[in-house]
C-alpha cells in the first residue's frame, strides 16, 4: 500500500482517488538486514551547527540546530513523544484524524495537508520551518530504494523542488524492522533537542511491552493484517515487508502469510477471502472497513476470526520506542485473551 504505511496506508491507488498502487508505503522492508545501507546519522557540525545526510543521500548544513520542524505526520509524531513539537504537519489524513497524535493538542500546529502529496505550499511557508523530514519507503522486499523518486507523502519532483525553496528536506528509509527505524528517530529526536531521558524512559517502556509480546506470541494465534475495501475485497499485509510487523514478528507473533509474489500486499476478491482464515483478524484505521462492515460480506461472515469477534485495529504507529510500546501492549493483551478459532 502506499497506503501509507503501512498498513495502515492503504493503497495509494484506493486511497482516495486514490493515487496509485505501486508504492507500497506502508511498508517497507527488507529482506537480509545485510541489504540495507547504514542509516543516517545527525552530527554536530564543526562551529556548532547541524549536518545530517539522509536515506537518500541528501546532505543537509545548518549554521544552527533546527527548532522549527515540520514533516510527514508519521515522523511528526514520534519526534513530538520525544518532545520535539512540530510547526506543521501533512500527510494522508490531517493530524487531527490521526490516531497518531491522539490527545495531542493541535491549536499550534499547522495541518498543511490531509491528502497524500496535497500540500498547501503558501501555508507551509507562512509556518516558516527550518526542516521538513518525511520518510521513504523502498521499492522490494531487499530494501531497495529509489533515489529518483520523492520521498513519501511528496507527488512529484516538481513538488519536492518547490518544498525545497522553503526549507531543506530530508527522509528517514522505513525499512527493515522497525527495531531499526526507531533507534534512527531517537537519534534524530536527540539531535533536535529532546531530552535523553524521556527517550530512555520509553525505550524501557518498550522492552517491556516487547517482552509481554513475545509471552503473548508464544500461545500460537496466528494474526493477518487487513485492509478491506467493498469493492476490492482484502488486500493482506506481507510482514516481512512492514518494518512495524516485522518487529512484531520476530517477537514472535504468528503472521499468517498470504503468498504471492508482490512486495507488500497481497490481494482477494471477497469470493476468495474464506481461503484466508486466522485466530485474530488487524483491520486498518486508514480508510479500511470495520469489523461489522466486514461482516455484511457473506464470505467474510465465514471467517474464524470473525465469528469470535477476534477483529482489532490496525494502528499505524509511528516508529518510536512511545507509540510503539503502548500499541504492543494492546497487541500483546489481544493475543492473551484470544482463542485458538482456527481449525
Amino acid at each position: 500500500m502506499t497506503e501509507e504505511h503501512p498498513v495502515h496506508r492503504i493503497p495509494r491507488r484506493l486511497a482516495g482517488g486514490l493515487l496509485t498502487l505501486a508504492v507500497v508505503a506502508t511498508a517497507s522492508a527488507c529482506g537480509d538486514d545485510d541489504a540495507a545501507e547504514p542509516a543516517a546519522e545527525p552530527t554536530t557540525a564543526e562551529g556548532g551547527g547541524w549536518e545530517y545526510t539522509d536515506d537518500l543521500g541528501t546532505p543537509v548544513e545548518l549554521d544552527e540546530t533546527p527548532t522549527r520542524i515540520a514533516g510527514l505526520n508519521d515522523v511528526m509524531a514520534s519526534l513530538w513523544n520525544y518532545g520535539v513539537e512540530p510547526v506543521a504537519t501533512f500527510g494522508q489524513t490531517s493530524a487531527a484524524d490521526d490516531v497518531a497524535f491522539e490527545g495531542r493538542d493541535l491549536s499550534e500546529v499547522e495541518i498543511v495537508g490531509e491528502t497524500y502529496g496535497q500540500i498547501d505550499l503558501e501555508q507551509l511557508a507562512a509556518a516558516d520551518p527550518d526542516l521538513i523530514i518525511t520518510s521513504v519507503y523502498p521499492v522490494d522486499s531487499e530494501g531497495t530504494l529509489d533515489p529518483t523518486s520523492p520521498p513519501y507523502g511528496i507527488e512529484s519532483p516538481e513538488q519536492l523542488d518547490q518544498l525545497e525553496q522553503i526549507a531543506p528536506v530530508v527522509a528517514i528509509a522505513y525499512r527493515g524492522s522497525a527495531a531499526d527505524v526507531m533507534e534512527q528517530v531517537a537519534d534524530l529526536a536527540e539531535s533536535l533537542g529532546a531530552d535523553t531521558g524521556t527517550i530512555e524512559a520509553a525505550r524501557a517502556d518498550y522492552e517491556e511491552a516487547a517482552a509481554a509480546l513475545t509471552e503473548a506470541g508464544e500461545q500460537g494465534i496466528t494474526v493477518l493484517p487487513v485492509y478491506a475495501t467493498p469493492s476490492e475485497g482484502w488486500w493482506m499485509a506481507k510482514a516481512g515487508d512492514d518494518p512495524q510487523l516485522r518487529l512484531y514478528s520476530d517477537l514472535g507473533v504468528d503472521f499468517v502469510d498470504p503468498g504471492g509474489e508482490g512486495y507488500f500486499w497481497q490481494t482477494a476478491g471477497w469470493e476468495d477471502v474464506p481461503q484466508y482464515p486466522s485466530d485474530v483478524i488487524l483491520y486498518s484505521l486508514r480508510g479500511g472497513m470495520t469489523p461489522e462492515e466486514m461482516a455484511q460480506q457473506p464470505t467474510a461472515a465465514l471467517l474464524p476470526a470473525i465469528q469470535a469477534e477476534q477483529a482489532y485495529p490496525w494502528k499505524y504507529i509511528g516508529m518510536d520506542y512511545a507509540a510503539q510500546a503502548e500499541y504492543m501492549q494492546e497487541l500483546a493483551d489481544w493475543l492473551d485473551e484470544a482463542d485458538d478459532v482456527t481449525p
